[in-house]
């Protein structure tokens, strides 16, 4: 019997707690982990053909040692009630296996309140929603890239900060990263700049695997190195929006392009990690593989950061991010009563302070589309 263990630090990056979670199998079997976001519907909510199915994708969780939820696991908000009626009755079948990190629509309620108490210590130190845990041989890092709501994402931030020093610490295992926004994308969404910085860290300490959400489908990248190129020793990045709140079709002009895109099908993604290897599978509902493959860990690299702090001006000591890894400014996106945002409120990535209106009877247009920023 094996031990999967995380271990969640505070800001000021001293541990706070280990948890064990019981992982059968030899080492040979490894470690299954099953993946996805961008889960439930608003349990009040009358779907249209083609939404919410978290109750299919959730048979999918079965006989995983670990399950990775990316993100937005309770539409249209994160509220506790929701979480409980929505989310917990799929999905949260599953939760004492569940490592999460939180999305947008978590913090569509005030600091993620609800998300937080909901999967308690399971998500972290409350309030920050990053934390590593072990698993196989493998560290796996839960962060937030809700990056306004945490003090950033880029050098300098807490966020950063505890990133560089796991990652600076002893190992021998393979890496995998997951959080919510992705950096690359070829769907709905451009890719998320404020998470660049993390992306090159990880590249330069070999990490084999990155997981996100966000957008509604499924897609699959070569291994890339810190600037998106194709690289062997690169991270690969998976998208896998598609743990049932609805989909989104892809756009084909993304600079960067995926070697998969699914944006036809729910399913969830199962991972199974080796020593030195992993092996992939997307799964459809009915079990239909949709893709699958394997690959080796890279090797970390030694080659310098190319992450340079400035000087604030009129101070000289202060150092700040490059005006690339700024952090914008929250929006609040303004909902329609089919759930879905008004175009020109938004793009932000929710905000702490953003509210469902009550609409009157009959008010609101369908929507076909959501602002960008806002799934």
């Amino acid at each position: 019997m094996r031990t999967v263990t995380w271990v969640a630090l505070a800001a000021a990056l001293a541990v706070l707690a280990y948890a064990g979670v019981a992982a059968p199998g030899t080492e040979a079997q490894g470690v299954m982990v099953a993946a996805a976001g961008d889960v439930a519907c608003d349990p009040a909510y009358r779907p249209r053909p083609g939404e919410c199915a978290d109750a299919e994708t959730a048979g999918l969780l079965e006989g995983a040692d670990l399950v990775l939820m990316l993100g937005d696991g309770q539409y249209p908000d994160g509220a506790l009630e929701r979480y409980r009626n929505g989310y917990g009755r799929t999905w949260g079948r599953y939760r004492s296996r569940t490592r999460p990190v939180p999305g947008n629509h978590d913090y569509q309620t005030p600091a993620a309140a609800g998300y937080f108490a909901y999967f308690k210590d399971l998500a972290g130190p409350a309030g920050l929603g990053y934390y590593a845990l072990e698993a196989g041989g493998w560290l796996l890092l839960a962060l937030n890239s809700n990056c306004w709501a945490v003090g950033g994402c880029g050098p300098g931030s807490p966020q950063f900060r505890w990133l560089e020093e796991r990652l600076a610490a002893p190992r021998g295992g393979c890496v995998l990263a997951y959080w919510h926004h992705p950096l690359f994308t070829a769907g709905r969404y451009s890719g998320y700049e404020p998470v660049r910085p993390w992306w090159e860290l990880l590249y330069r300490h070999g990490t084999a695997v990155v997981l996100a959400a966000h957008d509604h489908n499924y897609q699959r990248f070569s291994p890339l190195d810190g600037e998106g190129r194709p690289s062997g020793r690169g991270i690969r990045q998976f998208v896998v929006g598609t743990g049932g709140r609805n989909l989104y079709r892809a756009r084909r002009q993304a600079a960067v392009q995926p070697e998969v895109l699914r944006d036809d099908r729910f399913g969830v993604l199962r991972v199974r990690l080796l020593p030195g290897r992993y092996e992939w599978t997307f799964v459809a509902p009915d079990g239909t593989t949709l893709d699958h493959g394997a690959s080796t860990c890279p090797v970390p690299g030694t080659g310098t950061s190319n992450l340079h702090l400035e000087p604030v001006p009129g101070t000289g000591t202060t150092a700040r991010p490059p005006a690339r890894y700024q952090e914008p400014a929250p929006a609040t996106c303004t909902w329609n009563r089919y759930q879905e945002p008004v175009p020109g409120t938004g793009p932000g990535l929710g905000s702490s302070q953003a509210r469902l209106p009550v609409p009157a009877p009959g008010a609101g247009t369908r929507k076909r589309y959501r602002e960008p920023g806002c799934g």
